[in-house]
């Protein structure tokens, strides 16, 4: 157990990073019980950053460094772009912290794998899939056996344009191949999805398509295997008018489920048509039940406790598979 006392106070999580992914993880944590877990502090190097943070959430400390938020936390959230990863996460878990990052660990393979080994269970990933109202839906139907044997999965996914509108402000790193791309950003979900619902992710061959000068990717494809199941994989940029589109289809001998969109469940049904789940929600109403079950569990991880998030070793096998497709 992390921190000795701790088992029944409030979980103290520090946040590295005020962009869109610190600020909507510390918007999650202000509206749960202060019981559970609560925010202690905040720190970008970027001071436009933190005079936001400043006006926005004035009830946060905002601390002088990362070395402040560790010291501060019980469990230190790192939502820096991905080549500080590492760096903050070591730091984190030598000071005796567990570790929520988003993904992916890191911008080197070999370096991130260096890291699952010597980091032990005091580490998790932000692959909000894990607390997915969806997922458990479509785990439900699964194992209930409404698509009776499973046989393949299909991944596509398709953007207007990339970076999405709502990303603009991170272009400077979200649109460049060594830390970009919606490869990493998108199908990396979809990738522990599968991973996470059917078994280990191996066996690919892939490749992406780079046609703009020091820009990330316009286009993957790829072929894989998570556990036993063939998994295809699809996506491109400026195909669709859509910001964001994404399906994960897993076929069955007897039927077929997806989740469309981040967040609808849908079913099969016998005449071919598609049908959603009954308390199947948008993914702006989703999003908010998601992140209120992925903080319980990052308050059962800084207490030692078992918990349903994305593990490092799952988190580095999706790593793998992406960095593979992306490899030039």
């Amino acid at each position: 157990m992390k921190n000795g006392g701790m088992k029944n106070d409030s979980v103290a999580i520090g946040i590295i990073g005020a962009g869109i992914m610190g600020e909507r993880l510390l918007n999650a944590i202000l509206q749960q019980n202060p019981a559970l877990v609560h925010a202690c502090g905040i720190w970008d190097p970027a001071p436009e950053a933190m005079q936001r943070m400043a006006k926005t959430f004035p009830q946060v400390p905002r601390l002088a460094d990362a070395a402040a938020v560790i010291a501060a936390s019980d469990c230190t959230y790192i939502a820096s772009p991905p080549a500080s990863h590492l760096p903050h996460a070591r730091a984190a878990l030598a000071a005796g912290k567990s570790v929520f990052s988003e993904k992916p660990l890191a911008v080197d393979v070999a370096d991130a794998a260096a890291f699952v080994a010597e980091a032990g269970t005091g580490g998790a990933v932000n692959f909000p899939f894990a607390s997915s109202p969806a997922v458990a839906t479509i785990r439900r139907w699964i194992e209930s056996g409404e698509i009776g044997t499973p046989r393949r999965i299909a991944i596509e996914v398709g953007f207007a344009k990339w970076p999405r509108p709502w990303q603009a402000d991170a272009a400077g790193w979200l649109d460049r191949p060594m830390q970009g791309g919606f490869t990493r950003e998108v199908v990396s979900h979809f990738l522990f999805l599968s991973r996470r619902l059917v078994g280990p992710l191996h066996n690919m061959s892939g490749k992406a398509s780079f046609p703009e000068e020091s820009k990330s990717e316009r286009r993957v494809a790829a072929t894989l295997q998570a556990g036993d199941l063939p998994v295809t994989l699809a996506g491109a940029v400026g195909e669709t008018a859509k910001d964001d589109h994404n399906i994960w289809r897993l076929e069955g001998d007897k039927g077929a489920v997806r989740l469309c969109d981040w967040s609808i469940a849908e079913r099969r049904q016998a005449d071919g048509t598609w049908q959603q789940a009954p308390d199947a929600l948008p993914q702006e109403q989703a999003r908010p039940l998601a992140l209120k079950r992925q903080l319980e569990g990052v308050a059962k991880l800084a207490r030692g406790e078992p918990h349903h998030l994305a593990t490092l070793a799952e988190a580095l096998n999706v790593q793998e598979i992406v960095e593979g497709i992306l490899a030039r």
